[in-house]
């Protein structure tokens, strides 16, 4: 059995635009996600986040994370992360999507509640300097 660190480091590793079996694996079916972001409050469940990495698939060539922090405390888990993605459009380049935070609270080894905030993607220098964790 896999810590629930390791759950989350595995979620955000995969290639969520290609593998539509990671949310059967790693999403739990009554999953519920708080997310604060610049364009708003939005709570998502199973199919909306399904279907969000679904149509992102339909804009993106490549899609990945970057994971900056990974904190555990018993059941719950904090990632601090950056999707990087290349556009069918400009598949030789790729930027910065989106910076994100999130803590997760695991049940059956599996994504249950998620608290999230988020910003768009800054790709100056200094910005993407704070995000790496080496």
């Amino acid at each position: 059995m896999n810590s629930a660190k390791e759950i989350v480091r595995s979620f955000y590793e995969t290639d969520l635009i290609h593998d539509v079996e990671a949310f059967s694996k790693y999403l739990h079916p009554e999953i519920i996600l708080y997310w604060n972001s610049s364009f708003g409050f939005n709570k998502k469940d199973f199919n909306d986040i399904k279907t969000m990495f679904s149509e992102m698939a339909l804009s993106f060539e490549t899609f990945r994370c970057e994971i900056s922090h990974l904190i555990a405390e018993g059941n719950s888990v904090t990632i601090r992360y950056t999707y990087f993605a290349k556009t069918i459009e400009n598949p030789e380049k790729e930027d910065a999507i989106a910076h994100f935070i999130t803590i997760w609270e695991l049940k059956d080894d599996k994504l249950y509640k998620g608290y999230q905030i988020s910003q768009q993607g800054d790709n100056t220098p200094e910005s993407m300097m704070s995000f790496i964790s080496k």
